[in-house]
């Protein structure tokens, strides 16, 4: 199994100054890999401060990431950011289908597909996001709906492109709530991913995620569960000291 990885989703937050500030504070965390994934007009301002840390630091380990992408290689799509141009920016990372664009923005499942694939063909690797509504999950659908998700992707990257991907579960339930699902229920959906990859398959050795408002004193017992292998962090990856402190949580409780 790979090292485990921490990832940072700002969101819709930051400035210059703040940015400064937070990326300076966090620095890389031995035995694990840490991804900052930054709104795109800070992409610049975070790679250099990515490439300072990284010719600094001999347990340089820190990545960049975006939030999104373009399905789109090039053309008449305004507003859009392509594949390529994050490339050029050094991003190594890209979350596609977090729970927030495809409610918020209509990507549906098909779409989150089509933006994996791109991610693939450029050779950066996508965080997919997966998971249920608090609905589903009371109906009992919670691994119909992640299967239907996956499913999407893995029609057009077949199994090997799937088996290069990161998978995040996030219970969309959980997100910006507060609210973190209880170990047990992690535990639970994490061994059903596995098995519908393996079932599927996907290679092994893949890391799985978990989303749902990882903070300081849920990260030990979230991490220590055998089929997490790190975290996608929101709020928290905002409070330098918690989002370093959930890195050492993810090493110490690596297994």
């Amino acid at each position: 199994m790979s090292k485990r990885l921490v990832v940072g989703n700002w969101k819709l937050n930051g400035s210059l100054a703040a940015n400064e500030a937070l990326l300076g504070a966090i620095g890389p965390v031995a035995g694990v890999e840490v991804v900052v994934c930054v709104p795109f007009p800070y992409l610049a301002q975070a790679a250099n401060a990515v490439a300072t840390c990284s010719a600094h630091e001999a347990a340089a380990g820190i990545r960049l990431g975006a939030q999104s992408v373009s399905e789109y290689a090039a053309g008449a799509y305004t507003g859009e950011v392509s594949v390529a141009m994050l490339a050029e920016f050094g991003c190594r990372y890209v979350i596609v289908g977090h729970s927030e664009r495809r409610a918020l923005f209509g990507e549906d499942d098909a779409t989150v597909g089509r933006k994996v694939q791109a991610v693939l063909q450029a050779g950066l690797t996508p965080i997919v996001c997966v998971g249920e509504a608090l609905v589903e999950r009371e109906a009992g659908q919670v691994m119909a709906v992640i299967g239907r998700q996956l499913d999407a992707v893995l029609a057009l990257t077949g199994a090997e492109g799937l088996g290069r991907a990161v998978i995040a579960y996030e219970p969309v339930w959980a997100i910006g709530s507060g609210r973190a699902a209880s170990t047990g229920e992690v535990g639970e959906v994490h061994a059903g991913i596995r098995r519908w990859l393996a079932a599927h398959g996907v290679p092994a050795g893949q890391r799985l995620l978990y989303g749902g408002s990882v903070k300081v004193d849920n990260a030990a017992a979230l991490f220590a569960l055998p089929d997490v292998d790190g975290g996608l962090i929101g709020g928290a990856a905002l409070v330098a000291k918690d989002f370093v402190a959930i890195c050492r949580a993810a090493v110490a409780n690596g297994g």
